[in-house]
C-alpha cells in the first residue's frame, strides 16, 4: 500500500505539472467531448455515415454545437470515477425544449460523433436525449448512432420508405426523427425493432443497404477515420473483437501527428505492438486510458507490481500483453474465424479516396498494416494462426497450444 500511495503522488504531481498537464485539465473539465467539433472539420470524425466531408457537408458553425463547451451550458456538477484526480464526467440538465432530459450524463465523444456528425445532426439537445435513451436501455452508443446513420443514408436513396418506417422521416440532420427512432430502437417498437438488431442484421433481415454498411464482422466502426490516422484500420480489422474504440495500436498516435509520415508503411509493426500491448495490460488492469498522458511509462507495471506483490516490470507487462491478445485470438480461431472474414468497408481506407477536404486523396495500405503486424505477433498472415514457437517462448500458453495444434 505505501508503494501505490507513492505511485499515485507521481501521478497526481504529474496531472498538476506534466507534459500534458494542460490537455489533462481540459479533459477533466470538459471530457472526452472537448475536441468534437475540431475532430469533425479535421477529418478524425467519419461524416455522413463515412461518406461526407466535415468541412463541405457539415460546416464548422454546426460542428462548433457539439463541442463540450458549447454544451456544457446544461452542466449542473461534475463527477469522477472513485479516487480519480481528474474528474472528467460531467451532469447535463435539459429541463425545457423538445427533449427535456432532467439530470443526465455528459455526452461523451463518441456520442456526440455518431449522434451528431454522422447524421449531419447539429442539435446538441438532441444528442444529448439520445444518450440519455441508450443509458437508460443499455446500450451502446455508438453501434445505435452509427445504425440510424445506415438507416438515414438507405432512406435518402430510396431504399426505406416512409410507410417502412412508421412515418418517421429518416433525413439527413432531421434531430426530431433521430430521436424518435433511438426511442423506437431502445422500446423495439415499428422499425426500430429491426433496427434494433444493429445496421448489419438489419440489412440481412430486410435484404437492403448492404453498400452503405460501415461495419466489420457486424459491428459498426467507431468514430475514429483510418484515412486520418490509418493505425486505425489495422486495430478495426484485427482486433479479437473487432472496430473497437477502446483497443490500442499506432491510431493512438497517429492522430496526433500532423504531417504525412504517419501514411509511412514501412516498418509499422514493432511500435503497433507496443501500443497494443501497452492497452490491452491497461484494459485488464481496470486503469484509465488517459493515464497514458501522463507519459509514465513504468506506471502501470508498478501499479501491478505493488498490488499483487509479484516481480512485473516492463518486460513482463509486455510479454502479458502479447499473451493476452493471443488468447483472445485463439479463441476466435478456434470458433472457426479467420483474417479473411474481418473486411474494411471500402470507405473508411479510402477506397475511392475521398475528392476534396483535409483527407483528399488518402486511401489507406491496410494489408501491409496488417501483414506488419502478424510479422511481430508471429501470426501466419493468411491463417491468422500464431506460430507454435512464439507462443511456447512467451510460456504459460499450453493450453492455446493445445487447442490450435492439438
Amino acid at each position: 500500500s505505501e508503494k501505490l500511495k507513492e505511485i499515485n503522488k507521481t501521478v497526481s504531481a504529474a496531472l498538476r505539472e506534466g507534459p500534458s498537464a494542460e490537455l489533462l485539465t481540459r479533459f477533466g473539465e470538459y471530457g472526452t467531448g472537448i475536441g468534437t467539433g475540431d475532430n469533425a472539420l479535421s477529418g478524425d470524425s467519419p461524416v455522413k455515415n463515412w461518406g461526407g466531408v466535415g468541412i463541405v457537408d457539415f460546416g464548422e458553425e454546426a460542428a462548433r454545437k457539439l463541442d463540450a463547451i458549447s454544451m456544457d451550458r446544461y452542466k449542473t456538477k461534475k463527477y469522477a470515477c472513485a479516487n480519480c484526480p481528474l474528474g472528467c464526467g460531467s451532469y447535463y440538465d435539459v429541463g425545457e425544449g423538445d427533449w427535456p432530459v432532467g439530470e443526465t450524463s455528459r455526452p461523451e465523444y463518441e456520442t456526440s460523433a455518431a449522434f451528431g456528425s454522422m447524421c449531419l445532426n447539429s442539435s446538441a439537445e438532441s444528442v444529448i436525449k439520445c444518450n440519455e435513451i441508450c443509458n437508460r436501455y443499455g446500450l451502446d452508443t455508438i453501434s445505435v448512432g452509427a445504425t440510424v446513420a445506415w438507416a438515414i443514408e438507405c432512406y435518402e436513396n430510396g431504399l426505406f420508405t416512409k410507410e417502412e418506417t412508421g412515418g418517421i422521416e429518416l433525413t439527413w440532420g432531421n434531430a426530431d426523427a433521430i430521436v424518435k427512432m433511438t426511442e423506437a430502437i431502445a422500446e423495439q417498437k415499428g422499425f426500430g425493432e429491426v433496427l434494433a438488431l444493429g445496421s448489419a442484421g438489419a440489412a440481412e433481415k430486410l435484404g437492403r443497404g448492404f453498400e452503405y454498411l460501415q461495419t466489420v464482422k457486424g459491428i459498426e466502426l467507431p468514430m475514429h477515420d483510418p484515412r486520418f490516422a490509418p493505425g486505425y484500420a489495422r486495430t478495426y480489422k484485427s482486433d479479437p473483437s473487432p472496430a473497437r474504440h477502446v483497443k490500442g495500436g499506432l491510431g493512438l498516435v497517429q492522430a496526433r501527428d500532423k504531417t504525412d509520415a504517419k501514411y509511412d508503411t514501412s516498418n509499422t509493426g514493432p511500435m503497433d505492438l507496443v501500443l497494443t500491448t501497452i492497452i490491452e495490460v491497461l484494459n485488464v488492469s481496470g486503469l484509465c486510458l488517459f493515464s497514458l498522458f501522463l507519459r509514465m511509462p513504468d506506471m502501470i507495471a508498478g501499479m501491478i507490481a505493488a498490488v499483487t506483490g509479484w516481480n512485473f516490470d516492463g518486460e513482463d507487462q509486455r510479454k502479458a500483453g502479447i499473451r493476452i491478445m493471443n488468447m483472445r485470438h485463439a479463441f476466435n480461431l478456434r470458433e472457426g474465424f479467420e483474417p479473411a472474414d474481418f473486411v474494411l468497408p471500402p470507405r473508411s481506407v479510402g477506397e475511392p479516396p475521398q475528392e476534396e477536404g483535409p483527407l483528399a486523396g488518402k486511401t489507406i495500405d491496410h494489408g501491409t498494416l496488417f501483414r506488419n503486424f502478424c510479422a511481430v505477433m508471429g501470426w501466419d498472415e493468411a491463417t491468422g494462426k500464431p506460430s507454435r514457437d512464439s507462443l511456447q517462448e512467451l510460456g504459460g500458453m499450453d493450453d492455446v497450444i493445445r487447442d490450435l495444434y492439438g
